[in-house]
C-alpha cells in the first residue's frame, strides 16, 4: 500500500506511513484536485504523464511541484520511453535483424504504455523494473 501523502510503500494493513507518519486509510480516499500543482486529481495527472511518452513526462517534471505520485510517473515516463526510443533508433540502422528487434521493441513499448496508463489512472505507483526505483528516488527529491 502506498502513502497518499508522500507515495512511500508501506506494508498492507499499516495504519500510518513509515516515512512521513500520515494516516493510511483502508481504502484510498478520492483524490482531491488540490493535491497537485496544476489542480488535477493525482491519478489523472499521473496518467497524463504517459500520454505522449517522455515528452509529457518532461512537461510534468517541470510543472508539478507538490505530488510525489505525479513526479514519480513523470520521471518513469521519461526514462522508460526515452530508453525505448533510443534503442529503436539504433536498431533501425541495422538491416533485417535490427528491424525485427525494432518491431519487437515497438510492440513491447505499446503494451507497456497501455499498462502504465491503466496503473497510473487507477492511482497505483506500479514500477517498471530498474526504472521504477530510479524514478521513485527522483520524485522524492525536494525541488
Amino acid at each position: 500500500m502506498f502513502c497518499p501523502q508522500c507515495g512511500a510503500e508501506n506494508p498492507e494493513g499499516a495504519k500510518f506511513c513509515s516515512k512521513c507518519g500520515a494516516e493510511l486509510a483502508a481504502a484510498p480516499a478520492p483524490s482531491g484536485a488540490s493535491e497537485t500543482t496544476i489542480g488535477l486529481a493525482p491519478n489523472i495527472a499521473g496518467l497524463l504523464c504517459y500520454i505522449a511518452g517522455w515528452i509529457t513526462g518532461i512537461v510534468f517534471v517541470v510543472i508539478e511541484k507538490k505530488s510525489t505520485f505525479v513526479k514519480f510517473h513523470a520521471w518513469q515516463s521519461i526514462m522508460t520511453f526515452a530508453v525505448l526510443n533510443v534503442a529503436y533508433l539504433i536498431l533501425f540502422w541495422i538491416p533485417v535483424i535490427g528491424w525485427v528487434l525494432g518491431w519487437l521493441i515497438g510492440i513491447l513499448g505499446f503494451v507497456l504504455w497501455i499498462i502504465l496508463l491503466i496503473q497510473a489512472g487507477s492511482g497505483k505507483m506500479w514500477k517498471v523494473p530498474l526504472v521504477g526505483d530510479w524514478a521513485e528516488r527522483q520524485a522524492s527529491k525536494v525541488s
